[in-house]
């Protein structure tokens, strides 16, 4: 497996853990507001093989309680249940950030215990999906399977929306709220700007418009909170 990039260590990105973050590219989305556009192509230049991730990972042992995969969309490495077994037998947790797009082999890993926490991006309502993804007319059946395999609550997981001025408004929150209902935690991450988004002029919501949001999907999780605010 080609790695495209990783974090050494992380105390933000697997909750509750110390972590080292991989970032593997390709991306079956193009979201105009992406921070990691950079790998939305599979065949960038890769940073490293997963032989030096084993030869990293085994002088961290007592540093690093968990390995985090990210991207990009991890599921698109078909391989990744192979590489995610070997780290688990050297005795990481991982989490597994995904857009959904892939149930079939996220139901396939968390069964096979090779996943102990899921972070799911809920881009947009169902209705505003395929604008907020930048395909339009996308069929969001496969992201479904996805929210609803995860509210069955075989693995610990997060939902997890950024917020972008134009893309998100008080009906996209309510339309969320209504298709997670009943999710353990929620989080409204505030949409940042960078070099590496795809898409120039974008701006993030006004706390008072966050605040706002997170009230109207709170009844319908368990917790709704802000994130990098």
């Amino acid at each position: 497996m080609k790695i495209h990039g990783l974090m050494k260590m992380t105390l933000l990105d697997f909750p509750g853990l110390v972590a080292c973050t991989v970032f593997l590219g390709g991306c079956d989305l193009r979201c105009p507001f992406c921070h990691n556009s950079e790998l939305l192509d599979q065949g960038a230049p890769a940073k490293m093989e997963e032989d030096e991730l084993y030869r990293f990972l085994s002088t961290r042992h007592g540093l690093l309680d968990g390995v985090v995969f990210t991207g990009g969309e991890p599921l698109l490495r078909k391989d990744i249940g192979e590489v995610m077994e070997k780290i688990h037998d050297m005795g990481f947790k991982i989490k597994l950030d995904t857009n959904g797009t892939h149930p079939d082999l996220l139901m396939e890993l968390v069964e096979a215990g090779l996943v102990d926490y899921v972070a799911m991006d809920i881009k947009n309502c169902p209705e505003k999906f395929g604008e907020t993804i930048g395909i339009p007319g996308f069929d969001v059946g496969n992201v479904r399977k996805s929210v609803a395999f995860l509210l069955e609550g075989k693995v610990d997981y997060e939902f997890r929306t950024t917020v972008v001025k134009g893309l998100h408004d008080e009906a996209s929150m309510r339309g969320i709220g209504e298709w997670i209902h009943g999710a353990k935690r929620y989080f409204l991450q505030g949409f940042v700007d960078r070099e590496t988004v795809p898409v120039r002029g974008l701006a993030p919501c006004s706390e008072e418009e966050m605040e706002r949001f997170r009230e109207i999907v709170s009844p319908f999780v368990g917790e709704a909170s802000l994130r990098g605010m």
